[in-house]
């Protein structure tokens, strides 16, 4: 499944077709036990269901991922979340995106993994090699807001020293699935500064390298699905 990007380079920009065959997203996977238990109980206080155990993976569809500016989704009660992505070429070729795992958050209830399939999954379309990054990869910062009512409403914000690393992430994975060739991994995410969901018309990201001012963004439209009437 072929995606287009650009890989972002301390000598330039180039384009890139990255050619994937799988992709999974991760949950669960703060390094501090007491911001996952946060997330945790975020989740639960939506009637959604604790993970039997952490970290958690889930499969999710090749062709849920996408560059879009506008997304459709089945309903009102969907959100972003931030992320950082992995593009494995290989285990010496790697790449880092912006992502966001969007998510139908009324099917999360009672379904997480089928949730994972219903919306897609967004990436920004520059990525920079992790070896650029990789040395100083606890200090960048990974940010997201929720435009709601014409407002922009901080969401998440956190060094990904709060996350399970890039090594770290791909030998859970590895354990799991095996060959990470051809993978994408979303990483999973941080808290929220609002204490629970917006459902918000547009969701917006970026992910920081304060050593170098050079940041990753994402941004897109939420449209849902409203322009007739349908069983409930």
């Amino acid at each position: 499944m072929p995606i287009e990007l650009n890989i972002v380079t301390d000598q330039g920009v180039r384009p890139w077709k990255f050619d994937f065959e799988r992709m999974v997203n991760a949950g669960y996977v703060g390094r501090n036990q007491e911001e996952v238990r946060r997330h945790i109980e975020e989740l639960a206080a939506k009637g959604i269901p604790g993970p039997k155990k952490i970290p958690t993976l889930y499969p999710v569809i090749a062709r849920a991922l996408i560059t879009d500016d506008v997304i459709e989704v089945y309903g009102e009660q969907t959100s972003g979340e931030v992320e950082y992505v992995l593009f494995i070429v290989g285990d010496e070729e790697i790449y880092v995106g912006l992502g966001s795992d969007h998510t139908d958050r009324r099917l999360e209830a009672t379904d997480i993994p089928r949730a994972k399939q219903i919306c897609p999954n967004l990436v920004s379309r520059n990525v920079w090699p992790l070896s650029e990054v990789e040395a100083r990869w606890d200090d960048l910062v990974i940010r997201s807001w929720a435009v709601t009512g014409g407002e922009k409403v901080a969401y998440q914000d956190g060094r990904l020293g709060l996350i399970m690393a890039p090594r770290e992430l791909m030998d859970f994975v590895r354990s799991r699935v095996g060959s990470l060739d051809s993978m994408v991994i979303f990483s999973g995410t941080l808290g929220t500064l609002t204490g629970g969901f917006v459902h918000g018309q547009r969701f917006v990201a970026e992910l920081v390298d304060p050593a170098v001012n050079r940041r990753l963004e994402l941004e897109y439209e939420v449209r849902p699905l409203d322009y007739m009437d349908v069983d409930d």
